[in-house]
């Protein structure tokens, strides 16, 4: 008798919870503050692939799983190219894409990659955690996560959540 209403509270609260959050849109990661996982890619056409070296050279970094078939990617892309432009290193991680639409995606759009990799099967995202593309992690001097960003790059992302960790970079 008392176990309806009970479940409903609960379910009833978690909702409530759940619209509260600081930002419902992002989805949290269990990697923070833990080193990044493996990287396991292929090249695209001759451009230099990163390694987990990469990841812990001493600066911050930006992970970007992206594809050519994503239109949220084609969103993004210019604010990649000014993050690129204003220092900040970004490493492509091509997702479940053809290498060549992926060339000509970058060909087209141009490339804010530092260095590039493919992951066709998506063995390195599953990995990271990754549910959609695009999505961007920023990687400290260490190789650890610091944050984790589902979705497009926008200006007001960059001012609002990565700004922070890049240090102004990208403003």
């Amino acid at each position: 008798m008392f176990l309806p209403p009970a479940l409903f509270a609960a379910l009833a609260g978690m909702f409530v919870w759940g619209m509260n959050r600081e930002d419902p849109s992002q989805l949290p990661t269990a990697l923070a503050g833990k080193p990044a996982p493996a990287v396991q890619l292929g090249s695209l056409e001759g451009a230099p692939v990163f390694t987990q070296a990469d990841l812990a050279d001493g600066q911050m970094k930006l992970v970007n799983f992206w594809a050519s078939w994503c239109a949220p990617c084609r969103v993004e892309h210019p604010n990649l190219e000014a993050l690129a432009r204003d220092g900040v290193t970004v490493l492509g991680v091509n997702y479940k894409d053809d290498p060549e639409k992926a060339a000509g995606f970058l060909a087209e759009l141009g490339n804010p990659y530092a260095k590039i990799g493919t992951d066709r099967e998506g063995r390195m995202a599953l990995d990271w955690g990754v549910y959609g593309v695009p999505e961007t992690f920023v990687v400290d001097g260490e190789g650890k996560i610091v944050l984790r960003f589902a979705g497009p790059i926008t200006e007001k992302v960059i001012e609002e959540q990565l700004s922070p960790y890049l240090g102004g970079e990208g403003e």
